[in-house]
């Protein structure tokens, strides 16, 4: 390691990357001394021992034109909570062919964090070297690529908590090369303007309760028992600005269990057919008072080739209120890519959103 000034060059040999000799080979790629991944890795890999709250992390690569998810990563408290940003070669100029995302128990997220502050259309080189340089502060984070003076993306808000934790490289496919990877701990200076506070959006669901994870139902029910409510445990997690929960900060998905309950309480002061705009990934199933309204399918590539299963309001379920307390409950299913659920209410005439604290279900 060579810490001759403020930023500190780690060796690619070095032990303390998880990669094991069958992995990667040493090679001489467009002038430069490199190791070459094997086309077969898909691997997280921190170092073992250096950890960062708030500082620097860069990579010299170069990326074949295949379909990979190479980068970087910080704040990585274990194998499956960590902060990451990472090219695709594959959408090189496109909408999405870099991308920041978080990712909570093992789930990324990126099919949740899309668009403004999370993709960029950048143009990076196929086959030749270049630079990838984050820096990080609190919530707040730039990213870097090839153009090392003007940031490529602005994350005004970071999704894991701010702690230190260890940095390292995101491998996933064929075509990496690595010629440097180094990593500064002193105080940042952000290029971009303070980013101004993020308003909550007008009549978002502002939090739910959650279950701990099921197996999902391949014949899901008309009529909602509440003994299939009274068998989970719940926490409780507080919606986004945009209205969006990201459900993987309560669980992941281990033996098959990819399933869980989204519980909230709207109040109504009369009957009425209320429109409730919905987002989630990868499939949903919500309820009512207990009866079945909807189940939805936005799963990756289950339209067409071309379908991301991005998140948003793209669905409406009309709800039939009575006066008083309504329960919503929603099964949200994910395989890869985003456990999310948000709702929203365009009109607020007549009906109260209890904030999830307000009430508790034992």
């Amino acid at each position: 390691m060579n810490s001759g000034s403020m930023i500190h060059t780690v060796q690619l040999d070095s032990e303390a990357w998880p990669w094991g000799p069958a992995d990667r080979l040493l090679i001489d790629f467009r002038g430069r001394s490199c190791i070459a991944f094997d086309e077969s890795v898909d691997l997280i890999a921190p170092l073992a021992d250096i950890e960062l709250s708030d500082g620097m992390v860069e990579v010299d690569l170069a990326v074949a034109r295949e379909r990979a998810f190479h980068g970087l990563l910080w704040r990585v408290r274990d194998d499956e909570n960590y902060e990451s940003f990472f090219v695709r070669p594959h959408q090189v100029g496109n909408p999405d062919a870099v991308q920041y995302t978080p990712v909570f128990n093992g789930v990324s997220a990126w099919q949740l964090y899309h668009g403004a502050g999370f993709w960029a259309p950048i143009a990076f080189p196929i086959d030749e070297w270049f630079s990838i340089r984050v820096v990080f502060s609190g919530a707040r984070a730039e990213v870097f690529v090839v153009d090392m003076d003007h940031p490529a993306l602005e994350v005004v808000e970071l999704r894991t908590p701010v702690e230190a934790g260890r940095i390292g490289l995101m491998i996933g496919g064929p075509g990496l090369r690595v010629a440097r990877f180094a990593y500064s701990d002193a105080p940042v200076a952000f290029r971009g303007a303070d980013p101004q506070p993020v308003s909550p959006l007008e009549g978002v669901v502002p939090g739910w309760w959650v279950s701990d994870a099921f197996t999902e139902s391949e014949e899901p029910t008309e009529r909602l028992a509440p003994a299939q409510l009274a068998e989970r445990t719940w926490s409780l997690l507080e919606s986004e600005p945009s209205g969006l929960v990201n459900l993987a900060r309560s669980s992941g998905i281990h033996d098959g269990r990819n399933t869980v309950w989204a519980r909230t309480t709207i109040r109504s002061d009369r009957t009425q057919l209320k429109p409730m705009a919905l987002g989630f990934s990868d499939r949903a199933m919500v309820y009512l008072n207990g009866q079945a309204l909807y189940r939805g399918d936005d799963t990756y590539q289950s339209r067409d080739y071309r379908f991301l299963g991005s998140m948003g309001y793209y669905d409406t379920v009309y709800l039939p209120l009575v006066e008083g307390d309504n329960e919503l409950v929603v099964a949200v299913s994910e395989t890869f890519g985003g456990w999310g659920i948000q709702a929203r209410f365009a009109d607020l005439a007549g009906i109260t959103l209890d904030r999830p604290d307000e009430r508790t279900w034992g």
